[in-house]
């Protein structure tokens, strides 16, 4: 496997090893000790997710306050623009992103640490996007900032997404930070 380092600290890009042949391909979406020896990936992964959604959707920009979760995020199948996000005022890439393509053709994979904002765009007609977590999914532990902050300037790769009424209402970076240091 490949393991691409980008300018977020811990946030990786993974290429996974693929065997292709006239009959189709086989991967390892994830192997504890590759993971670990390769990538430096050391958490225990505790929930698996998987979502499908159709061009143009946007999920996110999502995380969880006081149960953060590191998620280990591929295109099963379909394209999509997946984000990270530095959302730790005290970090030195505070509000700065990265951003990549993930499918089912580049077989790529992101690893988030725990604490970054995470979403992705759907670039195809439909896309099942599966992801690994470090923790459980706490609904009341779950907060937003908003997609489209103009103070993260993250360059989506659409004009006009599909964003659900609650994504719509994330906080700006701004409040979510007053909040955070509350």
């Amino acid at each position: 496997m490949r393991v691409i380092e980008t300018h977020l600290p811990g946030v990786l890009v993974i290429e996974p090893r693929v065997f292709s042949d006239e009959r189709g391909f086989f991967l390892e979406t994830y192997h504890e000790e590759r993971y670990r020896e390769s990538a430096r990936i050391e958490p225990r992964f505790v929930q698996d997710n998987h979502s499908r959604s159709r061009r143009g959707v946007l999920r996110g920009l999502h995380l969880q306050l006081g149960h953060p979760q590191g998620k280990l995020v591929r295109a099963a199948t379909g394209r999509v623009w997946d984000v990270a996000v530095d959302v730790d005022s005290r970090s030195p890439t505070f509000c700065r992103w990265f951003g990549a393509e993930l499918s089912d053709e580049n077989h790529r994979q992101l690893y988030i640490p725990p604490g970054y904002a995470h979403g992705f765009v759907v670039l195809s007609d439909v896309a099942d996007f599966v992801y690994k977590c470090t923790d459980f999914y706490r609904p009341e532990d779950e907060i937003g900032i908003l997609w489209n902050d103009p103070e993260l300037d993250v360059r989506w790769p659409v004009t006009a997404p599909i964003v659900s009424d609650r994504d719509g209402k994330n906080l700006l970076l701004k409040d979510y930070v007053a909040r955070r240091n509350a």
